[in-house]
């Protein structure tokens, strides 16, 4: 993540935890320096992140599509409320109808692919939403903190005096998800073999 450009402090690592655990709410970022929207665009450019504002033109059908295909979507600057024609989306109103999927969106029913993912982010510093809109999301601040600032400058002070330190740094974090990646492998391969070989 962080090389995604999420910020290294544990507050930062914290939310970016909770904003991909996949059975919760859809993640509403207050998010006034924009940290939290860069991250989400670097992570999710690999899934055709579809980039919108309430007042894109025709938001809810580019949300209708990505629904359907799988894509990401990232609602940007939203205020302190939120559109109606969202609910269905908010509340993961999806049911089962001829085996597939299916959400009633705008008054119809589509296909709801298991790999969307829907953001939303507000530059607003200190929103005041109402309740209504507090159960329907999980409300993340990556509003910098002052020991957040201290742990950001630090690894920027490193990225221009040490900038070997910090490449090693960044070669030593893909190479351990990519052992963790193998390890995970190997546990599923073992546990499969063990599994077939049955009692000897």
């Amino acid at each position: 993540w962080n090389i995604q450009a999420l910020p290294a402090d544990d507050l930062s690592i914290d939310n970016g935890i909770i904003t991909t655990y996949p059975d919760s709410r859809w993640p509403l970022i207050i998010d006034p320096q924009t940290q939290g929207n860069k991250w989400i665009k670097n992570k999710e450019k690999e899934n055709s992140l579809k980039i919108i504002k309430l007042s894109t033109p025709k938001f809810l059908m580019t949300i209708e599509t990505s629904i359907k295909m799988g894509f990401s979507v990232l609602l940007e600057n939203i205020g302190e409320t939120l559109d109606p024609s969202l609910e269905p989306i908010l509340q993961k109103n999806v049911y089962k109808k001829n085996n597939q999927l299916t959400l009633n969106l705008g008054g119809s029913e589509i296909n709801y692919h298991q790999d969307f993912l829907f953001f939303m982010t507000t530059k607003l510093p200190n929103p005041h939403y109402l309740p209504e809109v507090c159960i329907k999301v999980t409300l993340l601040n990556f509003t910098v903190t002052p020991q957040g600032l201290e742990d950001q400058l630090l690894v920027e002070v490193i990225k221009v005096e040490r900038p070997e330190l910090e490449m090693q740094k960044d070669n030593n974090i893909i190479s351990l998800a990519d052992c963790n990646r193998q390890l995970k492998d190997t546990e599923t391969r073992i546990l499969k073999l063990v599994s077939e070989a049955g009692e000897d």
